[in-house]
This record gives structure tokens, C-alpha cells and sequence, in this order.
């Protein structure tokens, strides 16, 4: 176990005790000595050997036995004797945001809450708000955290969209004043997953502790976790943890990379390490015959000084990258700057708030040679789809247009309903003067995987379909993925030629890493789009493009990067 990993099974150990109701100074006894190991410079593992695990502050007799015992087994008989007596679901409880452990005891004692379904019940029933000290309010923000949690599949995670706008405005935050030099966001927000379970943050200082006093003063601080010499730990506005780390200059590279994760990535190279004689931690190298610590102020040095390719953050997963890194073969991914239009744009003709002119303006603002209008069809009545006659006025518009604005080529389209049957919204006569056909699911959700799957594959043989548009259909918070065979979807749009969308909106992120990557793999061809309704909404292009990188993609797998007149000869368009 490395320090990192002890520090949190003490944690682990003082929550527990804390659910118990436990003595607070035993409580506090276990959080200060995994604080103070969680912010040691030398590896533990090297003091136990030294037999200095003592001189640690908040270590005395009784926990540095502890300490011993995990090291040896990775684990102690008084962890494990309390976690026996702990009902096994209640993580998913305190992994609701808002919840710690008094209130999940508070909750289990009072109402009998030992899972997230049981704790849904609960606040359904408003049994939640009799509990004195809790209240409605409470048991309104419990219901709603709970909800996105089921819905999502991922307790205690943050859709990406929720949680770096909150990092960025933590780190403007804090860049404001005079104490701090330089912020940067780590963690799962700095590899672009799609969900976050809290937001790291490490920073440069050379008075760290009124550093740290700054960041737990900032207005929409709910909670102060922890208030240490070098970091902090706070709940902020919307109940998402987060965590400040301050760092030597000479070290800032180190454990950049470190807490930037993710762990599976960490372990390997760690391994590296160890086979060029090195012990490596957030510290940097340590020397294993001479104890010599070797810090590195950015992480290409380190990546360098292990005999590897820098691999970028997006990519840490222990997904093939440092094998390919010691192979100097990690690519050349996609960046923003290689999008040369957007594919699947609303205007105010259907559910957009801005006119085609304004839309068309403002991507060419943003360098675009292109942009595709892709108003909804008339079966989606709800975002005032066209009907078949107001198509047609939106296909003159577009020409008029494109005869009055300069440095800039409008597409006529529509992101076109796929019926329940898998037929098409509008007459393939009429699909035919389009330029651009971008096809999607947005009615009968709940069909099962053999009719979904049917009815996807049915719009994907139409000769004038172009894109498949948030293929799974996902939204965080409100809509799992469709019941679907991907392969089977992803087969037929190799076989036809057809573009499947990584889909940039935060709420989707649809096509995900995963399956952007096995796209990639069977040679299909992509298209990074905003799905934008408004003129802001430009930007969230950043959000697909770290799903791309996640996926190995570079710009080539991408049409949307092609020059105008390139995927004007890819799409057959005149």
C-alpha cells in the first residue's frame, strides 16, 4: 500500500466510526494521522522500514500498529471487525451528495435506510422532513441527488458538464487573489470523463496555509472538511466535494500527474518504476538504493525520465497508453482547433432562440468555414418541428442566405425523427433536397433492444441519410442509454457509409468513450457536433472533443474537420 492508499482506509476507518457514533476524539485521532500521512513527502513504506513510522504527527502506538497490519496485509482486524457491523449498502448512502455519515446513522437508526432504494422510498413518503433537523428542503435535495444517481448508474458522480464549470470557477476563484500562482484542475475533470465523483485541484503557493485559508473562505462553501498545512476539503454549492492540494514549484509536475490518475494508470507506472530501481509517488522518483528524492515541475519530465512518450490526460486509463508510449506511438489526437464546422445546429425555426443568420455569424466567427441547420422534424411537436411546407421555406431561406453572407457556407438539413417503425419523418423525395440528413430517436423510448435496434438499422440503409445523431440516446440525470445491439448498429453503418455523432451537449455525451473508441477500431467515420440551440452553446464543442481524445481519435476519423469544399465532395453535396 502506498500512502495514499493508507491514508484512505483510516479515513474509511473514521467514517465508520462516525456512522457508529463513536467517540469524536477516536474519530479525530484517525482522520488527523491519515491527513498527515495523505501529505507526507516520504514514502511510507521506506519510514516503516526505517521504523519511523512514530515520528509521524498524530501516529502514536496504537494506530502506527495499524498501520503495520496493512501494510502487511493490506487491511487491520479493527477495520474489518466494524465494517461487519455496518449494513453493506450504506456507501450508496453516503456516496449521495449532502450525506455524511451522522446523517446516514441519523437515517438508518430513525427510518431503518440502509440502500438508495430504501432511501428513496423514504423521501418519497416524506418521512425524510419528521426527522427533527432535517426539513423539507432537506429531504427535496436528498430526492433529487438520489434520483440522478439511480438514473445514472453512478453513485456519488457528477455529470462532467455539472463539475468542471464549478472547478473553473472554483480556480478564477482563487487565481483572483495574491497568494496563489497557478491552479490546475486534476482528477477524473482533467482525463474528460463523462461523470466525477469530486474535483481536484492543485496549486502553486509559497504560503500554502493561508493559501488553504482562502480557499475554505470563499463564498458558496457549504462545508469545511478538512483545513491542513497543504490541503483543503470543502462541500461546495450543489454538494460536490472538493479537494486543494498546494505544492512546491519543483514538485507541481509530479503530482499533477499523480492526482490526475487515473489509478490503474498510476499502478503501472509505478511498475515502470520500480524496474529502473525508483520508487514512484506524488513526490516524484525516489532513489531505492540512495534515498535520493527527484522532484519534476512538469509532468513531461517525468513521463520522460521513465523512458516514456508524454501521454496526455485524456488517455490515462490504463488502456494500451503506456504500452504504446514506450513505443513513442501514442498519436496525434484531435483538438478544437481542427473542427472546421458543426453539423447539427438549431435555429429559431424550430426549438433554437437565435435566427439562422445570427447561427451562421457566429460559427464564422468562431473560424468555420460550415454550419448545418438541422431544425427538428414535424413528428417533434414539442421543439416545433417543420412541417413538410415549412421545410421547404427553410431550404429557400437558407439560400438566400448563403447568397448575402460571406466566408461562410450554410447547409440546408434536419435532424429528421426516426418513427417508431424505423421509417423516416419527411418523403425521401423531400430528404433529397437537403444537403445534409441528420437522423435520431427522440419518441417511444422504452422499446425493447430487438425493435430499437431494428428501427435504428431501417433509418441507417436510407440512401439520403447522412448522420445518426446521439446514437444511444442517453441524458444524465433523466434518460439511460436505449435498450440496443450497438454492434449490430455499428455494422450497418460500416456497410452503408454512414457518420455516427459523438454528440458534444454535456447532458449526453453520445457517442461515449467507449463506443466512440470501437467505432474508431472498425474504421467507422465520426462527426463532433454541439447539438447548439443557442448562440453560447458554440462552445460546448470542448466536451466532445475530450470524449474523442478519450478514444484515441484523431483528426482524420473526424468529417468535420475536412476544409469545405472536402466534405462537400464526402457528403455529395454541389
Amino acid at each position: 500500500m502506498d500512502n495514499a492508499e493508507v491514508a484512505k482506509r483510516l479515513f474509511e476507518m473514521a467514517e465508520m466510526l462516525e456512522f457508529k457514533g463513536e467517540n469524536i476524539f477516536k474519530i479525530k485521532a484517525y482522520q488527523k494521522a491519515a491527513r498527515h500521512i495523505e501529505e507526507l513527502e516520504e514514502d511510507i513504506n521506506v519510514l516503516r522500514r526505517k521504523d519511523e513510522l512514530g515520528s509521524i504527527p498524530g501516529v502514536g502506538e496504537a494506530i502506527e500498529a495499524k498501520i503495520k497490519e496493512m501494510l502487511d496485509t493490506g487491511t487491520f482486524k479493527a477495520f474489518e471487525k466494524i465494517r461487519h457491523t455496518i449494513p453493506q449498502d450504506i456507501e450508496e448512502i453516503t456516496a449521495v451528495q449532502g450525506i455524511g455519515p451522522k446523517t446516514a446513522h441519523l437515517l438508518y437508526s430513525k427510518l431503518g435506510v440502509k440502500d438508495l432504494q430504501g432511501l428513496l422510498k423514504a423521501a418519497e413518503e416524506h418521512r425524510i422532513r419528521r426527522i427533527p433537523g432535517m426539513g423539507l428542503k432537506t429531504e427535496e435535495h436528498i430526492l433529487i441527488a438520489a434520483k440522478r444517481q439511480l438514473a445514472e448508474g453512478n453513485i456519488g458522480r457528477f455529470p462532467l458538464g455539472v463539475a468542471l464549470p464549478i472547478a473553473e470557477e472554483i480556480s478564477k476563484k482563487l487565481l483572483d487573489g495574491t497568494l496563489i500562482r497557478e491552479v490546475r484542475i486534476a482528477g477524473s475533470i482533467r482525463r474528460w470523463k463523462d461523470t466525477v465523483g469530486d474535483i481536484d485541484l492543485i496549486a502553486r503557493s509559497d504560503e500554502p496555509e493561508k493559501a488553504i485559508e482562502v480557499f475554505t473562505l470563499m463564498d458558496n462553501v457549504q462545508e469545511v472538511l478538512e483545513k491542513g498545512n497543504t490541503k483543503g476539503s470543502i462541500i461546495y454549492k450543489g454538494n460536490i466535494q472538493v479537494d486543494l492540494r498546494i505544492v512546491k514549484d519543483d514538485a507541481f509536475g509530479s503530482l499533477l500527474q499523480h492526482f490526475t490518475g487515473s489509478k490503474e494508470h498510476n499502478v503501472k507506472l509505478r511498475q515502470i518504476a520500480l524496474s529502473k530501481g525508483f520508487h514512484l509517488s506524488e513526490y516524484g522518483l525516489k532513489n531505492a538504493t540512495t534515498a535520493e528524492q527527484i522532484p519534476f515541475s512538469t509532468e513531461h519530465e517525468q513521463y520522460e525520465r521513465l523512458g516514456l512518450q508524454f501521454i496526455p490526460p485524456e488517455l490515462r486509463e490504463d488502456w494500451g497508453e503506456i504500452e504504446a508510449a514506450m513505443e513513442k506511438k501514442i498519436p496525434r489526437l484531435i483538438e478544437v482547433s481542427d473542427i472546421k464546422g458543426d453539423l447539427h445546429v438549431h435555429s429559431n425555426w424550430s426549438d433554437g432562440h437565435n435566427t439562422i443568420e445570427e447561427m451562421a455569424l457566429a460559427a464564422k466567427a468562431l473560424g468555420y468555414q460550415y454550419i448545418n441547420i438541422s431544425d427538428h422534424s414535424a413528428s417533434s411537436k414539442i421543439a416545433n418541428g417543420l412541417s413538410e411546407k415549412r421545410l421547404l421555406d427553410h431550404i429557400k431561406e437558407i439560400e438566400r442566405l448563403n447568397e448575402s453572407i460571406e466566408g461562410i457556407r450554410i447547409l440546408s438539413g434536419t435532424e429528421c425523427d426516426i418513427l417508431p417503425e424505423g421509417t423516416l419523418d419527411y418523403s425521401d423525395e423531400l430528404l433529397e433536397q437537403l444537403d445534409i440528413v441528420v437522423v435520431a430517436v427522440h419518441g417511444s423510448v422504452e422499446q425493447d433492444s430487438k425493435t430499437m435496434t431494428q428501427r435504428i438499422v431501417s433509418a441507417l440503409e436510407n440512401e439520403h441519410v447522412h448522420i445518426l445523431a446521439h446514437p444511444t440516446g442517453r441524458k444524465f440525470g433523466k434518460r439511460l442509454p436505449f435498450a440496443m445491439n450497438m454492434e449490430k448498429i455499428m455494422d450497418t453503418a460500416l456497410e452503408y457509409g454512414k457518420v455516427l455523432e459523438i454528440n458534444s451537449s454535456p447532458q449526453r455525451l453520445d457517442l461515449n468513450d467507449k463506443f466512440a473508441m470501437m467505432a474508431r477500431e472498425r474504421g467507422i467515420k465520426l462527426a463532433i457536433n454541439t447539438d447548439t440551440h443557442s448562440l453560447e452553446q458554440f462552445g460546448n464543442i470542448r466536451y466532445g472533443i475530450g470524449t474523442a481524445r478519450r478514444a484515441w481519435i484523431a483528426s482524420n476519423d473526424v468529417i468535420n474537420t475536412l476544409h469545405l469544399k472536402d466534405i462537400c465532395k464526402f457528403l455529395g453535396i454541389s
